[in-house]
């Protein structure tokens, strides 16, 4: 039986490369895309031990350049269906707002936003013919949630929330659906390699981080596997009914997403800042 395809972007580590062996072991033709040949050793590796290599197509994409995206799209030019899109290339870049340029935070969206944008432009052309096909975002409880220290990470996945709804309602009339697959903590998780998370030691805000980076450190514990993370994005893309448009998944997160709508934010405020700033006395 011939196999769907999907396209999974951002696959030489952590949750996409994983996604894109777990798609293949499902079923799917797996276009896979690193931003180098030389970034896919640890993928090509899990796929033999797998036994899916011959179900992976490398190809490289940068999603923050446009000739990089023309290319690609040529290359899908030759398609003549695209089932799934796990939108999953992304970074985080940490830091204070005061400390920070604006163009890191531009740097940090077109990545996580103008990037997804870019490479769903590059499908929906295909999948509207069809009729048919889904694209999966991978958000974060950044999305749902702010935290100090990673207003730039965090805003760039509120913005995804938001592309993602308007885009479930602009392609429902076209069978294609939308998804948001919402993680928190993960053993590969963006935060364990969050950038410019260096705060100088004359910054007004050292203190500031060396609280977050411990308690970061102390939850490292519970993080979960991420091998669930990429599981519960092969069943959204396998399955035959119509999937939700979030998936929050991990430790808690759902607890935590329901305080949030129930518990004032002066309160919430007053509970987080108490965590982090009693963290050192426990």
């Amino acid at each position: 039986m011939k196999r769907k395809i999907a396209i999974v972007t951002g696959t030489s580590s952590g949750f996409g490369m994983l996604c894109a062996v777990e798609l293949a072991k499902a079923g799917f033709e797996v276009i896979s895309t690193v931003r180098g040949l030389d970034k896919a050793e640890n993928l090509l590796r899990l796929a033999d031990e797998q036994e899916v290599s011959d179900f992976i197509q490398l190809q490289t994409l940068d999603v923050t350049s446009e000739e990089s995206v023309r290319s690609f799209a040529a290359y899908l030019s030759k398609f003549p269906s695209i089932d799934v899109l796990v939108n999953n290339a992304g970074f985080a870049l940490g830091g204070f707002c005061e400390e920070l340029s604006v163009d890191e935070y531009r740097l940090q969206f077109e990545t996580n936003v103008f990037g997804v944008i870019a490479v769903t432009q590059t499908v929906l052309p295909i999948m509207r013919k069809n009729r048919t096909g889904r694209i999966i975002n991978m958000s974060s409880i950044s999305g749902k949630f702010g935290f100090p220290g990673l207003s730039p990470y965090t805003a760039s996945k509120h913005a995804l929330e938001g592309l993602s709804e308007s885009l479930r309602l602009e392609l429902k009339p076209f069978g294609i659906d939308v998804i948001l697959v919402e993680p928190s903590s993960y053993q590969t998780n963006i935060w364990s390699s969050v950038d410019n998370t260096t705060v100088s030691r004359d910054s007004p805000y050292h203190f500031y981080m060396e609280r977050l980076l411990d308690e970061i450190e102390s939850g490292k514990a519970g993080h979960g596997n991420p091998l669930d993370v990429a599981n519960l994005v092969a069943k959204i893309a396998s399955q035959k009914k119509t999937p939700k448009l979030r998936y929050p998944i991990g430790k808690d997160i759902k607890i935590s997403l329901f305080m949030k709508s129930i518990i004032p934010w002066k309160l919430l405020e007053s509970v987080i800042l108490k965590k982090l700033f009693d963290f050192k006395k426990r």
